[in-house]
């Protein structure tokens, strides 16, 4: 058996870290579904940067929005929710099956407005009221600015995916917002099953740090700082306050594993999807870590719910001189910053494909 099914037996679920029209024409998609049990997909600006920029495929949609006098942000909005609409639609009867656990799709709101709180909210409500998709999450960074817009999204009914993450800290944070945001809706009378994942980043620590600790500490921070980030996961969701809110109808936020792809050529090409297989949870994975991981046939041990060692382990990076506090805060502005290097580059993409598209027209 595929080691892509086994991880899915145990319930975790596979997700795919890319979206293109090429994989949705193709059937590519659908096959992966069928047979490497994915059942959800996430998207980020640099997808959809490769995406339009290495592909006719977007050309006519392109030149038709041009007509109808479309550019940059609007036009890029335009593809990107025409990609993942068609994607939600092929994973509604998962999401329909698990009475929306899973079968979801993501959508990330422009990283231009990651320090505006009215905006990041009013452009979270928009994207998910145009999809008409009921599982299609908007990704909103989990970021000191972002935490009210997540909680302010979840009282008004919008699906979150909250993206970079790095930290046990960082989850809490999250976790805390999304909570806030499904307590008052019980207190307005709503409904509180609105869903949501929290995304922890975890090769990005290995990559940090890498020729800066000892060869016996190499590749083993990222999954140390997950053990230790899933421990009080599950610590959380089974406090009183959180069931209280079980109790009245709502769905906990899952943990998603993010920047799962091994960075580091001498590793396993499938290190942190063996290390972080637990059920409840979601691992999304580049194309790439999927295939490789399809190839294997069988998998470790479950993640330990006590967080098994990594204290000690996150101790040792301590005493190599590792200041993970500190590591956590660059990590999370270095990917804000990138997100919004990504964004500016797919704009550029945007421009200059729709300019050659018109002068060739």
């Amino acid at each position: 058996m595929k080691a892509t099914q086994l991880l899915h037996d145990l319930g975790q679920s596979l997700w795919l870290d890319n979206i293109t029209r090429d994989l949705l024409d193709n059937g590519t998609l659908q096959r992966y579904i069928d047979e490497l049990s994915v059942t959800g997909l996430t998207s980020n600006p640099t997808i959809f940067d490769q995406a339009i920029k290495n592909s006719t495929a977007y050309d006519a949609t392109i030149r038709q929005k041009l007509k109808e006098g479309k550019s940059g942000e609007e036009l890029f909005f335009e593809l990107a929710l025409e990609d993942l609409t068609r994607a939600a639609g092929l994973f509604r009867p998962i999401y329909d099956r698990t009475d929306g656990v899973d079968g979801w799709v993501s959508l990330e709101v422009s990283p231009l407005l990651a320090y505006d709180m009215a905006s990041t909210l009013a452009a979270a409500k928009e994207l998910f009221a145009r999809a008409g998709r009921p599982n299609l999450f908007i990704k909103i960074p989990g970021t000191t600015e972002g935490l009210p817009a997540i909680e302010e999204a979840i009282f008004a009914g919008v699906p979150i995916n909250v993206t970079l993450l790095f930290s046990r800290e960082h989850y809490l944070a999250v976790a805390e917002a999304f909570l806030r945001g499904i307590e008052r809706r019980i207190d307005a009378g709503l409904k509180p099953e609105v869903g949501s994942v929290a995304s922890v980043f975890i090769s990005r620590w290995d990559a940090a740090i890498m020729g800066k600790v000892p060869e016996a500490l190499r590749n083993k921070l990222g999954i140390a700082m997950a053990q230790r980030t899933y421990k009080a996961c599950r610590t959380l969701l089974s406090s009183p306050r959180w069931q209280r809110v079980y109790n009245a109808g709502a769905r906990p936020q899952r943990l998603l594993w993010a920047s799962t792809g091994t960075k580091d050529p001498e590793a396993s090409d499938i290190l942190y999807i063996k290390a972080l297989a637990a059920p409840f949870t979601v691992n999304t994975m580049p194309e790439g870590t999927l295939k490789a991981l399809a190839e294997h046939s069988e998998l470790g041990a479950l993640l330990p719910a006590d967080g098994g060692d990594c204290e000690e382990v996150l101790a040792q990076f301590a005493r190599a001189g590792i200041d993970l506090d500190a590591l956590a805060a660059q990590l999370q502005e270095e990917g804000a910053k990138a997100f919004v290097k990504s964004w500016n580059d797919l704009m550029e993409v945007i421009a200059s494909k729709s300019a050659a598209l018109a002068k060739a027209s």
